[in-house]
């Protein structure tokens, strides 16, 4: 009889043993995992959008001579921006605040841990996910100023633009600012990261000039293998760019992502055609191009719409950024080397626009989803919309300008005649890209 009570208690005392580690490590109900997993993932993919992607896309873009230049410049930001991110930057984005700038009490992550939640995701995952468009956002600006702008110069240009226009701006439409009031549709960043991306380059462009021998030198890319590489990774890179702006692993992600494929998609096929009709021949930086376009252009409606609405804003952004591209470099021969104003810039602004339109449920099979459902009237969601645009466009270019000319009275902004002649990669970091013997 004891043996069996024995065993019977040993039974009990080893059934409760294996229940233990179960009450130990259960999950904060506030915590949705599904969610988190998904967040986790598209913040790799969002970060792999500038390290390699970016990098690759722009690297073969130039000529060889500044492949590593351009590596760098990506790899530099990716560093600094996310040490100014844990220093004071997301404290003045996303902490309460004002309706222009957030507060500091987030400075170095102040109060966040393990158990801190943000809309049932780690605080500390959402953070890192918003770092990673804080990120590229300046490492587009990178394909502007290519091939002549020294290296000490970018990374003073990045650190206070990253503060003193993009942080800003952030705030106004995600983190509680006047326009999120103001009941503002941007996704994933038509305005936070396209428009102000696209206006800084355009500016840097005017205010540093053209590189040596445009526009009557073709400078062409060395590497369109390295370029359609990069160009491809951006693409699956842009479901956890779009996908991700959801922070939930639902319907409105997956709608988002579709969105997302089918602008990229259309915009290339209709960038090749153009091109076809205009040149004779289809290229394949063209066809890269006008995804690149797609999805840019796509970022700010991407959750708000359905496939239908997606393949029309694909279309015109073929279209728009297509003529936009060629009227700025041959008509006003504005050297932005990669193209980040008519394709990002345009794209951007031409999104968010027509986000406010295709988001209402009143299109029928173009109709909104999720989010958009209770937007308004088109009439004045559209007013709200142009409001942004018009308000993110110029102080963005004011705020740049303003960056660049004190930058210039410091280390100056362009280097030598003979230093771009010879190349940055020797000249700014004495390395280079590819060594023949």
């Amino acid at each position: 009889m004891r043996k069996i009570e024995s065993r019977f208690f040993y039974g009990v005392y080893a059934f409760l043993i294996l229940c233990l580690p179960q009450i130990g490590f259960a999950a904060d109900d506030s915590i949705n995992a599904a969610n988190t997993a998904w967040i986790l993932t598209s913040t790799a993919l969002v970060l792999f959008m500038t390290l390699p992607d970016l990098s690759l896309f722009y690297g073969g873009l130039v000529r060889s001579k500044n492949v590593l230049s351009v590596l760098m410049q990506c790899s530099a930001i990716t560093a600094l921006v996310s040490v100014l991110w844990l220093f004071i930057l997301y404290s003045m984005a996303f902490s309460e605040g004002n309706f222009f700038i957030g507060s500091i009490e987030k400075i170095l992550f102040n109060g966040m841990t393990k158990s801190s939640v943000y809309n049932n995701i780690p605080e500390s995952i959402f953070a890192m996910f918003q770092l990673t468009f804080a990120i590229i956002t300046p490492a587009l600006i990178v394909g502007a100023f290519a091939e002549r702008m020294k290296f000490s110069a970018m990374l003073i240009f990045s650190g206070l633009w990253v503060c003193l226009v993009y942080t800003p701006i952030t705030h106004w439409v995600w983190g509680g600012g006047w326009l999120q009031q103001m009941g503002l549709l941007d996704f994933a960043g038509g305005t936070v990261v396209h428009i102000t991306a696209g206006v800084a380059a355009l500016v840097a462009a005017l205010v540093i000039g053209q590189r040596r021998g445009f526009p009557e030198t073709a400078l062409m890319p060395h590497n369109m293998t390295m370029t359609v590489t990069g160009a491809g990774m951006l693409w699956v890179g842009w479901y956890g760019f779009n996908g991700g702006s959801a922070l939930a692993a639902n319907a409105d992600a997956g709608m988002a992502i579709l969105a997302t494929h089918i602008s990229a998609a259309t915009a290339a096929l209709v960038w090749m055609i153009l091109e076809w009709i205009r040149y004779g021949k289809p290229s394949v930086l063209g066809i890269v191009t006008g995804m690149i376009a797609g999805l840019g252009t796509i970022t700010g409606a991407s959750g708000y719409i359905g496939p239908a609405g997606a393949f029309i804003i694909g279309a015109l952004a073929g279209f728009v950024c297509f003529y936009a591209t060629n009227f700025i470099k041959r008509q006003l021969k504005i050297d932005d080397s990669l193209d980040v104003f008519p394709v990002h810039g345009v794209g951007g602004i031409l999104g968010t626009l027509l986000a406010g339109v295709f988001a209402s449920p009143a299109l029928g099979i173009f109709s909104g989803y999720g989010f958009a459902n209770g937007i308004q009237t088109v009439g004045a969601q559209l007013s709200v919309q142009l409001i942004a645009v018009v308000a993110v466009f110029l102080y963005t270019a004011i705020l740049t300008w303003l960056i660049l000319q004190i930058i210039e009275k410091l280390v100056g902004l362009r280097v030598s005649h003979e230093d771009e002649v010879q190349g940055l990669d020797i000249t700014q970091h004495e390395e280079r890209g590819y060594d023949y013997l």
